[in-house]
């Protein structure tokens, strides 16, 4: 839904949740409790000329739909306990058939066509080591991609955890008005939780930032444009500050002229895209705008979260499992795991 620039967007950030506990890793607070009823909107600059939805035509499959995911190498940086460690991230973009009523990839053949529809999917893997062990982050993100009216629209997100303490796992299933949240927590006071949210409308979820960067998901916007947004703060957000997950005021933009941007994949002319928080955060996103395909070629925050690309190619990588393939980690400016290891 888009409101003329005089409308100031709306939300309630109240949600049911005990008090919250300070301390260490060891004592959390809650996890994720709940959400409540949210209403979306944005404010357009210029509602005329802002398209809401991604166009998923025929150029959009001549590049996606090959049978190929693209795989992205990435030096991150990533703030943790008050210092930023150093990292590697890959970031996956793959088109899939997607099974609405179980909400999985779809296997040929095994569901009614009209329970099916593409998705464009991120899996974005970060790892990262603090002091003597690491931190394994996984966020997997599926924005529908057709022209159903809902193209663009995120249908699941989730989001995993894996370190020497323990793990947790939380997903989100996108429904019309309503989002199906369950978590699994190893932390006292998070444990297992299911629950049905309200939120009429459709609602912007900070987890799809990569995708709408790159023109993949809703809103569309234009050089020089901005807009105002009811956020949903990331599944990793929530869970690694044991905060209930929340949305917040924020403000995308797309800047009217484009910056040069040199990483280790080399000096590249890019397309810069923000997302500036109701707190003052801002999340800065660089697109390759030569290439079809707007790779991201960095993002940074603030708050000291960046990623540098190294190198990124299109692969079949499900099929690439066998010992020998290791060495294909190379074509991503990756490094194999030695043999001793965590």
């Amino acid at each position: 839904m888009i409101k003329s620039a005089n409308v100031k967007s709306q939300v309630n950030n109240t949600w049911l949740s005990p008090p919250r506990r300070k301390g260490t890793e060891s004592k959390p607070s809650l996890f994720i409790l709940m959400l409540c009823v949210l209403a979306f909107g944005i404010s357009a600059c210029d509602a005329q000329t802002i398209s809401p939805a991604p166009n998923f035509g025929s150029d959009f499959w001549k590049r996606w739909g090959d049978g190929k995911a693209e795989m992205a190498g990435y030096d991150i940086t990533y703030p943790r306990y008050g210092q930023l460690r150093k990292g590697t991230g890959v970031t996956i973009f793959v088109t899939e058939d997607f099974s609405d009523s179980l909400r999985v990839k779809a296997d040929p053949g095994k569901h009614p066509k009209a329970s099916v529809y593409p998705v464009i999917k991120l899996n974005l893997v970060e790892d990262f080591p603090t002091g003597l062990y690491d931190y394994n982050l996984m966020t997997s993100v599926f924005v529908r991609a057709d022209h159903s009216g809902k193209g663009g629209l995120p249908v699941k997100a989730s989001f995993s955890a894996q370190e020497w303490c323990g793990h947790g796992y939380a997903q989100l299933l996108f429904d019309k008005n309503t989002i199906r949240l369950t978590s699994h927590s190893y932390f006292d006071g998070e444990a297992d939780q299911n629950h049905k949210l309200s939120m009429p409308g459709h609602a912007m979820s900070q987890d799809t930032l990569m995708h709408w960067a790159r023109g993949l998901a809703s809103p569309v916007l234009k050089p020089g444009q901005a807009v105002k947004v009811n956020m949903l703060m990331t599944l990793a957000h929530s869970r690694l500050r044991h905060q209930p997950l929340s949305f917040t005021q924020a403000t995308l933009a797309f800047a009217d002229q484009p910056v040069a941007v040199t990483v280790p994949a080399g000096r590249f002319t890019c397309d810069q895209l923000t997302c500036t928080l109701a707190d003052g955060q801002t999340w800065t996103f660089h697109v390759d705008r030569k290439s079809p395909y707007r790779p991201i070629i960095q993002w940074e925050s603030t708050a000291g979260h960046k990623g540098q690309l190294i190198k990124s190619k299109r692969l079949p990588y499900w099929r690439l499992h066998d010992n020998g393939d290791k060495s294909i980690l190379s074509e991503l400016g990756l490094k194999p795991r030695e043999a001793r290891m965590p």
